[in-house]
């Protein structure tokens, strides 16, 4: 007999918990990033404007190439339910070199059009020189990443989020550790490198991360990295899956490089303070999204095993606890409302801008994580068309509308929060109710 999925509170629990530790680590990484940046002592504010741009532009291009985590994930936790695993065995060593050569061939291309990208953002002058010197370092992380996020998939699919979160809490203390001391110098010791530090220490945090992941694959699972072939029977449906999640992905990068770009065009006190906001929302973001994670890992688990009355009953636990964290992470800011602005900056001119738009971050985190757990789900069921297709009608019918309206009436920072929450309703209203419509029917 099949052993029967737990989504008990405790189940549910111990496999978000680790996710939500693991999916910190990258926006803290930033945020770390950001706030340190921002409190160098020359050019603060066009260095935390150049982290933020180039920062969006790899950010980008990670979401794009790592959807393959979420297709990784859903497959072998699909295998995992049905008994069946060791048909797969050679898909994630296959899927894995696919990734690293994509993403080496993508950097190259990136690398030689580096300025002309960032003058996409309306970057000029200095803050366009200190993306492109950012840049230039932490494309040398983007294959590493890549290579660290397709274990984190194969790890999830097997129901386990402990590994994921043990690799990213190493990262993130050494480059936090790594930030503080490249960025501003030890005396006597090691000259201050400023942004150039704060790039250097993610690219050797990355290193680490990636080392860790090697070795916990080759000895806490099933799967070895030897590419053999033919390819896997699987490898043409999760190549499907990853390209429509990576569509899915372009559309939700042209929504944050719109909103970059406009935040650059109004002045540099305007993108530092977006690039703030940004940081934290996206903090919220990886914290909600833990138990999105466990949307993805065991909504595989069960469509696997065919039990849809579970797989609804998780969709409104999952909905439940993570709608109570982000109240709690947003009544928490709305406390530190003032003192969290002063950790990034101290700018007044950047703070006033901040202020001025945090609320909006702070009141739409409910929404968020509604979209984020449906997200997850989706995911999970291979239902990769369906988030592709939101996504875009999203961007393209729900912010930019917005966004360009609320440019029309010269509202700035407001037109681009209005817009993100305009995007994330209807991200939420609409995967709730295809997942109702769907599900429910075959849920008596």
């Amino acid at each position: 007999m099949h052993k029967k999925t737990n989504i008990s509170f405790k189940a549910i629990n111990k496999l978000a918990i680790p996710a939500i530790i693991s999916g910190i680590a990258e926006p803290l990484l930033s945020i770390t990033d950001t706030a340190i940046v921002g409190n160098i002592q020359n050019h603060p504010t066009e260095a935390l404007a150049a982290v933020g741009i180039a920062g969006s532009f790899i950010s980008a291009m990670v979401w794009i190439l790592a959807q393959t985590r979420s297709a990784i994930s859903a497959t072998v936790s699909k295998y995992l339910g049905a008994k069946k695993l060791h048909e797969i065995d050679s898909l994630p060593a296959q899927i894995i070199a696919i990734n690293i050569a994509l993403s080496i061939i993508i950097c190259a291309i990136s690398l030689f059009f580096v300025a002309e990208i960032f003058q996409l953002y309306n970057a000029e002058g200095l803050i366009l020189n200190y993306s492109v010197e950012y840049f230039k370092i932490r494309t040398i992380g983007f294959p590493l990443t890549l290579f660290v996020f397709s274990v984190f998939g194969v790890f999830g699919g097997l129901q386990n989020t402990f590994w994921p979160m043990l690799i990213s809490m190493v990262g993130a203390v050494l480059n936090i550790g790594l930030d503080f001391i490249l960025v501003f110098g030890i005396d006597g010791f090691i000259e201050p490198m400023n942004i150039i530090g704060a790039a250097w220490a993610s690219v050797i945090s990355q290193f680490v991360m990636a080392i860790l992941a090697l070795v916990l694959l080759l000895k806490k699972t099933p799967f070895k990295l030897k590419i053999s072939l033919p390819f896997n029977k699987e490898i043409g449906k999760l190549l499907s899956i990853s390209f429509n999640l990576a569509i899915r992905a372009a559309a939700l990068n042209v929504a944050l490089y719109l909103a970059n770009s406009f935040a650059t065009k109004y002045g540099n006190n305007y993108i530092a303070a977006q690039t703030i906001a940004f940081q934290i929302w996206l903090f919220f973001a990886f914290f909600i999204d833990g138990y999105a994670s466990v949307g993805n890992i065991v909504s595989g688990k069960l469509l696997g095993e065919q039990n849809y009355k579970k797989l609804w009953k998780l969709s409104l636990k999952l909905s439940k606890y993570s709608v109570g964290v982000a109240c709690i992470l947003a009544i928490f800011c709305g406390i530190f409302y003032f003192q969290i602005g002063a950790l990034f900056s101290q700018d007044e001119i950047v703070l006033t801008s901040f202020y001025s738009i945090f609320w909006i971050v702070l009141i739409m985190q409910p929404i968020n994580a509604i979209a984020f757990v449906y997200d997850g789900i989706f995911k999970g069921l291979a239902e990769a068309a369906t988030l592709r297709n939101l996504l875009i009608f999203a961007t393209f019918f729900g912010f930019l509308p917005v966004l360009l309206i609320g440019d029309y009436f010269n509202l700035k920072l407001y037109a681009i929060w209005i817009a993100f929450v305009v995007w994330m309703f209807i991200r939420s209203s609409v995967l709730v109710v295809k997942f109702r419509t769907k599900y429910l029917i075959k849920n008596p």
